[in-house]
């Protein structure tokens, strides 16, 4: 029994640390794609004399043609990261018949300017890859099927670079299980809690020593930048609610976008080409008024942290107010993937321009707002805290609970909240 134990811990370590090189990996395709279709080709088309205020517009729309074609050939790939969770809490797996859909299907929206995150398609493939391993060594014992588990909280962890996230992700979830047992072949089979929190921070512990080691050697591809520094003083004491106030709104707003956008999916019918190509028009016509609007937003929040006091309160509220939309208008309308860097960015874009209006010091404003917004959209305030740790500085720990327990009391109408869950959205119980 213990050399099987040693064997698993040593399986966990390595598949967290190809979960962490598969993100790493994952990104550099991604940056690589970007730089191509929106720097390269763009010098090109300039030789020709095409506006570059048009870029946007075109690029998009070729995308959504793109991503309508693929997911007719291929299906919806990827499953939503809360879609992926749910399944491998239940069930202890997660199908592997469609990994490279899932992987393509994800990487395509985010090359065409996709408001959208990259985390659906990562934490499926891991988890599928996971539960194909599991399968073929069962003699290693019943805790093998946990790999699959512990898989996406290892993937989650390098994508977000947040260990804290990646284990209260799935240690959360499986508290939700009454008796800690789920089946496995008809049986079920029971791993005990403290096993089931040392597979995680194993598995954790390699994807982010790997994402390190490649960072190191090879260049940090991916996440978001983070912010230090916060001044807590009576300007930001007496601009506090307003703050929460502005980002509580915003992801209010998230749930009623989500209905609009619903909507027409559903006038439109089984025609995922023209609903991917119509979201394109839209976001490439939004894209070329605020460019901010589009991209999941890791690069775009480093700029902006650069370049906000040049730009107006105006355009950045719209640019986050406008972001939070988009984000809503690609999950459904087939451009698949994440929401949650584009609202954190949403949040970041916001908060800068409340702090143009207000003068307050910009990382409260940041934290006050995203926080809120962020808090919104999760309903869970220690969760939202905590996947905040990515972007902001742990003194703002006191800033980011209260704001996001403020924004997830703000009432949602429950049947949006569920439709969200199923349209790849953050349902009550989702993480």
């Amino acid at each position: 029994m213990k050399g099987k134990r040693i064997i698993f811990a040593c399986f966990t370590v390595v598949f967290g640390a190809f979960a962490g090189a598969f993100a790493w990996a994952f990104f550099f395709l991604m940056n690589a794609g970007i730089h191509l279709l929106w720097d390269v080709i763009p010098a090109h088309l300039a030789r020709w004399g095409l506006p570059a205020v048009f870029y946007p517009l075109i690029f998009c729309t070729v995308g959504g043609v793109c991503i309508g074609l693929f997911a007719k050939r291929c299906g919806p790939y990827p499953d939503d990261m809360n879609t992926v969770m749910a399944q491998v809490k239940r069930t202890g797996r997660y199908g592997y018949d469609h990994m490279g859909a899932s992987f393509f299907g994800a990487l395509l929206p985010l090359l065409f300017g996709g408001s959208i995150g990259p985390e659906a398609g990562l934490t499926g493939v891991i988890a599928g890859l996971c539960t194909w391993v599991g399968d073929r060594l069962r003699f290693v014992g019943t805790e093998m099927r946990e790999l699959a588990e512990a898989g996406t909280a290892a993937v989650i962890s390098a994508i977000f670079a947040t260990p804290l996230f990646g284990l209260a992700v799935p240690v959360v979830g499986a508290a939700d299980e009454s008796d800690g047992k789920r089946p496995v072949d008809g049986i079920h089979l029971s791993v005990a809690k403290p096993v089931k929190i040392a597979v995680y921070v194993l598995a954790v512990a390699g994807a982010l020593g790997m994402m390190a080691l490649l960072g190191h050697l090879l260049g940090a591809n991916g996440g978001l930048p983070r912010f230090s520094g916060i001044a807590f003083g009576q300007a930001e004491l007496l601009w506090a609610v307003p703050l929460i106030a502005i980002g509580a709104l915003a992801g209010w707003l998230f749930f009623p976008f989500g209905a609009v956008a619903r909507k027409a999916a559903r006038a439109l019918g089984d025609r995922p080409v023209v609903k991917a190509t119509l979201a394109g028009f839209v976001l490439g016509a939004v894209g070329i008024v605020l460019p901010y609007a589009l991209f999941a937003g890791e690069a775009q929040t480093e700029e902006l942290a650069s370049t906000w006091t040049t730009m107006g309160a105006t355009v950045l509220l719209a640019t986050g107010f406008a972001k939070v939309f988009t984000t809503q208008l690609c999950l459904n309308m087939g451009w698949r993937g994440g929401h949650f860097f584009p609202i954190i960015f949403a949040g970041v874009s916001i908060g800068y321009g409340m702090a143009a209006l207000t003068g307050v010091d910009p990382v409260f404003a940041l934290c006050a707002v995203t926080g809120a917004l962020v808090g919104a959209v999760m309903r869970q305030p220690v969760m939202t805290m905590v996947l905040l740790f990515l972007v902001f500085p742990v003194a703002g720990a006191p800033v980011l609970l209260v704001a996001a327990a403020i924004g997830s009391v703000i009432p949602v109408p429950h049947s949006m909240i569920v439709h969200m869950a199923d349209q790849g959205g953050c349902s009550e119980d989702a993480a």
